[in-house]
């Protein structure tokens, strides 16, 4: 449980996701998407209307719904409902899938109210079951209520569980709000997201510019800090809503309430991107990248990032190898000056190389830390103040196997 304590606002973890926002209601159903009764539909229903902030991913094949979201949020900031469906991507589908997605939209806002925004995960370049999809929203329409738990559930596909997290914000002045979030994500995970999808909500009546920027800077710390496989997807989204309460001043970029509840969204996002990469797909350690003495967070970013993604790295991670001096090697893949004789690097607790040469004595321990589940490095590249903090997985047969069969 995380609390943040001083003189004014408290931040304290809470169970139930989305369910800890009042005013916001959640559907889901086996619309027949998926198989075997799993459900693959689910949508979520403000009573208040909503602004609203969306990123999305930068592949130059953003798939239908994405398209549509970007242009749905350049008209208009506010949002009443989200429909996402799971088992179908609607990417790299033409005009039938932006059509489709469309007609999601348009649905949904028939049935639950509007302005709505759509959301897909699934496989890529198969057409949307649009009579399944609709469908399945006339049945979603009639069991509207508290199911973040099911709405959770709806948005999987390769995961293993649901993720969900929330905080409950009290401030100085005993005002109480609360930020709630769900996510889906297992692979095709890498920064600017990959293959992942997450809502965040709060009943705090954030002004629409503030939520904007708010989401930005908690997304490029949380959810572009992760990565399983290195491969960015289609459909990645990342939306926040924040209820407008009639009667309550809008909290601004200047306004100081806005601070705790950054921190509080920055919470839920970072613990939801936990779970995305303790989810991994076929993973079995996570690494924990400390990359400091930075002079720009850029560098500090890049160098992570290489480490992150080298397949050379993920598999001695996976075999509880610390072999160490690929964890260097890829450092200096990530185009960033840097001299070898400042880098120092730690395994857990344990130097192992500094001032341009190996630390004999620290190979046991490193190798004993490397047997763990969870790995933490720490490497220096200068003397700058600059760090970042990225987590990723080791590399498995078992992804391997998952993706080869991913359609079969």
């Amino acid at each position: 449980m995380t609390i943040i304590h001083s003189s004014s606002p408290e931040i304290r973890a809470v169970d139930g996701g989305l369910g800890v926002v009042p005013g916001l209601r959640t559907a889901a159903c086996a619309s027949g998407v998926k198989p075997e009764g799993k459900l693959d539909l689910g949508v979520l229903v403000t009573e208040a209307p909503c602004t609203v902030a969306g990123v999305f991913t930068k592949n130059q094949a953003a798939a239908a719904p994405v398209q549509l979201c970007r242009e749905l949020l350049a008209k208009q900031r506010t949002c009443r409902a989200v429909v996402v469906n799971s088992g179908n991507a609607n990417a790299l589908t033409g005009q039938r899938g932006y059509d489709d997605a469309l007609a999601m939209v348009e649905e949904t806002e028939r049935l639950f109210g509007g302005p709505a925004l759509p959301l897909s995960t699934g496989v890529i370049g198969v057409p949307l079951p649009l009579e399944t999809i609709l469908r399945g929203l006339t049945k979603c329409s009639q069991q509207v209520g508290d199911h973040a738990s099911a709405f959770a559930e709806a948005l999987l596909t390769t995961d293993t569980g649901t993720k969900q997290a929330a905080r409950r914000v009290e401030l100085g002045d005993g005002s109480v709000f609360h930020v709630g979030g769900v996510a889906k994500g297992s692979g095709m995970i890498h920064p600017n997201m990959a293959t992942m999808l997450a809502i965040l909500a709060t009943d705090a009546p954030i002004a629409s510019p503030a939520l904007d920027s708010m989401l930005r800077r908690v997304t490029d710390s949380t959810f572009n800090r992760i990565s399983v496989d290195g491969d960015t997807s289609t459909n990645d989204s990342v939306l926040a809503l924040a209820q407008q309460a009639p009667g309550e001043t809008e909290i601004g970029e200047c306004d100081p309430r806005l601070l705790p509840l950054e921190e509080a969204l920055r919470q839920v996002a970072g613990e939801l991107a936990e779970q995305i990469v303790t989810d991994g797909e076929g993973a079995t350690r996570v690494l924990e990248i400390r990359v400091h003495g930075a002079r720009w967070v850029g560098d500090a970013r890049a160098v992570a990032q290489a480490i992150a993604g080298s397949p050379l790295v993920k598999t001695a991670l996976h075999g509880g190898d610390a072999n160490w001096g690929r964890i260097i090697a890829a450092a200096g893949n990530a185009a960033v000056p840097f001299d070898v004789e400042e880098l120092e690097l730690r395994v857990g607790e344990h130097v192992v190389f500094a001032a341009g040469m190996p630390i004999v004595a620290a190979q046991d321990a490193a190798e004993r830390a490397f047997q763990r589940p969870r790995v933490r490095i720490a490497l220096r590249i200068g003397d700058g103040e600059e760090e970042v903090r990225f987590l990723t997985t080791d590399l498995s047969a078992d992804y391997v196997s998952i993706n080869a069969h991913y359609r079969t």
